[in-house]
């Protein structure tokens, strides 16, 4: 069967060269018996291929059953499995087959197979190794002829470290890998399913299909769509049936995409460009380093004014000599301190902003304490103001200045009411 034929057979849309890659390995697996071990992301099709692989081998007309091993107890797993005798454990009223007995001579797919007991591991590596199990409760050893299709969202390797799962029976499942591209990988398939999606819903809502402009299209393709095909498909619904309109903008699809939030703190170096920041937090990293900036700024300002009497145009009322032992830690070396000039007269204190004491003229009692908001939203306004107003309104160069995306820059102007 040529590869376009087993991808309209079995409804799989897309051409990049890891899905092709994928599927050709399936189609050469699936005329023998060896175990194979599907590996991907949760969400991009694992169980598919399962079925492609039964479907196009010569057990084809035997029973398949799909186990998902992490929805089933521990305690009875291998039940499930093996099957168990009568009075065998509270509540075995009566003898059962497992599985493994009622597929023999088919195909059964384990998914999820990270989640296995280590007992029940034991128990597989048995069958896959010589064809025979025990049911529980019993000392009769039973044959199945079955092949076993694995599959699992983790890296199986990973748990051999660690102790949570089988080496040998890692390597007795993986004689066959096949690694099932995620939809982030393969960014030239996203619109194609999503159009296979909406006009599938459509038919079945009897609605008009929904169709996207190209800025939407090109924001599909930029998500990374953690939850794969999966999530891609329940978009696709949700816009389908609450969408008031068949024309789909950038501002309407990110309405519909859930926010991502970062799971790490930003490392902030001196290669990182601008345009890899992508969320809230990082602007208020920006807006930290920038007030920082403004601050020493000033210092230096003020030292310009206490060494050069002249600039001001008269003599300053500020006392240089103390100011400028609160200033001179922060931007002189210690070699330059004598060269600070001195002042003879004594003064109250006003703490700034910076929270270091500053002396002024004895005209003015006492002392007061000068503070500026710090309120964290009013910052990110302000910022978002004047990205705005710098680049005339234009969002794209402003998200980009601000660092972070175009989708949070729209919610952020709906958040804070900004009239653009």
């Amino acid at each position: 069967m040529d590869l376009q034929s087993l991808k309209n057979r079995f409804s799989i849309i897309g051409n990049t060269p890891s899905l092709n890659h994928a599927l050709n390995t399936a189609e050469q697996v699936a005329a023998t018996d060896l175990t194979v071990l599907i590996v991907g992301e949760s969400g991009v099709g694992k169980e598919v291929f399962s079925q492609i692989i039964h479907s196009l081998s010569a057990r084809k007309h035997n029973p398949f059953i799909a186990v998902n091993c992490g929805a089933i107890p521990e305690g009875t797993i291998d039940s499930e499995l093996f099957g168990h005798e009568k009075g065998s454990f509270t509540g075995a009223v009566d003898s059962r087959k497992g599985y493994f007995e009622t597929v023999s001579g088919g195909t059964i797919f384990l998914d999820e197979i990270g989640e296995l007991p280590l007992g029940t591991q034991a128990r597989l590596l048995r069958v896959l190794e010589t064809g025979e199990f025990i049911r529980v409760g019993s000392s009769k050893v039973q044959k199945s002829d079955v092949r076993v299709i694995a599959a699992t969202n983790r890296e199986l390797i990973e748990f051999t470290q660690k102790g949570r799962f089988r080496e040998d029976l890692y390597y007795r499942l993986n004689t066959v890998p096949i690694r099932v591209p995620s939809l982030r990988d393969r960014k030239e398939d996203i619109p194609l399913l999503f159009r296979k999606f909406v006009v599938d819903f459509a038919e079945k809502y009897k609605t008009k299909p929904i169709y996207l402009d190209d800025s939407a299209r090109d924001l599909l393709t930029k998500y990374s769509w953690p939850g794969n095909v999966r999530e891609l498909k329940n978009i696709a619904e949700q816009i389908s049936v609450l969408s008031k309109t068949d024309h789909i903008t950038e501002l309407e699809l990110a309405g519909f995409l859930p926010q991502q939030q970062a799971n790490k703190m930003p490392m902030l170096t001196g290669n990182t460009p601008v345009g890899e920041f992508a969320n809230e937090r990082e602007i208020l990293y920006k807006l930290f380093f920038d007030m920082k900036k403004d601050v020493n700024e000033l210092k230096k300002m003020f030292l310009e004014i206490l060494q050069n009497p002249t600039i001001s145009g008269q003599t300053t009322s500020f006392s240089r000599e103390a100011l400028m032992n609160e200033l001179k830690e922060d931007l002189l070396p210690t070699s330059a301190h004598s060269n600070i000039p001195s002042g003879n007269n004594p003064a109250p204190t006003v703490q700034l902003p910076h929270q270091q004491p500053v002396i002024i003229d004895n005209e003015m009692q006492g002392h007061y304490e000068v503070e500026e908001s710090l309120n964290i939203m009013d910052k990110e306004k302000e910022l978002i103001l004047k990205a705005l107003k710098k680049h005339r309104g234009r969002r794209k160069d402003a998200s980009t200045d601000l660092g972070i995306s175009e989708r949070t820059l729209y919610r952020k102007i709906k958040e804070y009411d900004i009239e653009e």
